[in-house]
């Protein structure tokens, strides 16, 4: 009974603190469709111009295909580094692995201001700040120990002897990487590529440090607009945003099922 009432509440605490995250973003579904051209709630009527707006104005566009492009380089480049990373460690089991698994986690750790600063004092000599590049290798580094612990979690579950049978078989650790513990693991690498996207698609932090004129990712617009002025069409984007980061989530979760069901 002790532990039946315990599990109830840590369950109502975990949904409290859900929807005490989830609430605040909500409020950007009805002020996006407001009758009004300022940030309001639509008491006197629903309009979609706002959504017109972002969809015809060449600036939003642009930002959305920046983020997009930004996003899905960075997430290929934290996936498959994360993933090498993640099976390299795995395989050295050993005092001098853990220290570099702690030091590859420590994006996750220090606070996203420092990040920033570090990234721009870093950036300047190099010449990346204000490029594509720059912030496509800011993104896969921050992104990497998200990687770095979902694949983590999938090698925790694989057996050992199917390396060593592939191995006794005479496959190189290369075929034996591909053919044999890639698949195995996909499901950490897919779940790390999503939290790759999402990070990359979200993160304005880093990005407000070194992107001045050329690169105006969707997040960093949004910053802008609410600094700027108040349109609506701010929270419009806002509710894209959303909608696409849900989206990934639910394309990989029924991915995943379907995976589950065809192994089974």
């Amino acid at each position: 009974m002790k532990r039946s009432l315990g599990g109830r509440l840590n369950q109502a605490a975990a949904w409290i603190i859900l929807l005490l995250l989830i609430i605040p973003s909500l409020v950007s579904f009805p002020v996006s469709v407001t009758s009004k051209t300022y940030l309001s709630f639509p008491w006197e009527g629903v309009s979609w111009q706002h959504f017109r707006n972002l969809l015809t104005s060449p600036e939003w566009l642009s930002s959305f295909g920046q983020s997009a492009i930004i996003a899905v380089l960075s997430a290929l480049i934290a996936t498959a580094s994360g993933t090498l990373c993640a099976i390299g460690l795995w395989r050295i089991s050993s005092r001098f692995g853990e220290a570099v698994r702690a030091f590859l986690l420590l994006p996750l750790m220090v606070p996203p201001i420092i990040s920033a600063m570090a990234f721009y004092r870093w950036w300047i000599p190099l010449g990346l700040i204000d490029s594509y590049l720059g912030i496509i290798i800011a993104h896969a580094i921050l992104a990497l120990p998200l990687v770095l612990i979902t694949v983590s979690a999938s090698l925790a579950n694989f057996d050992p002897r199917l390396e060593q049978a592939s191995r006794s078989l005479g496959a190189s650790m290369s075929t034996t990487v591909w053919r044999v513990i890639l698949p195995v693991i996909k499901p950490g690498i897919a779940a790390g590529a999503v939290f790759a996207f999402i990070l990359s698609w979200d993160e304005i932090v880093v990005t407000l440090f070194i992107s001045k004129f050329d690169v105006f990712t969707l997040p960093r617009r949004l910053w802008n607009g609410m600094r700027e002025n108040t349109d609506p069409t701010v929270a419009a984007a806002a509710v894209v945003l959303i909608l696409i980061t849900l989206a990934a989530l639910v394309i990989f979760n029924l991915t995943s099922r379907r995976r589950g069901d065809d192994t089974a």
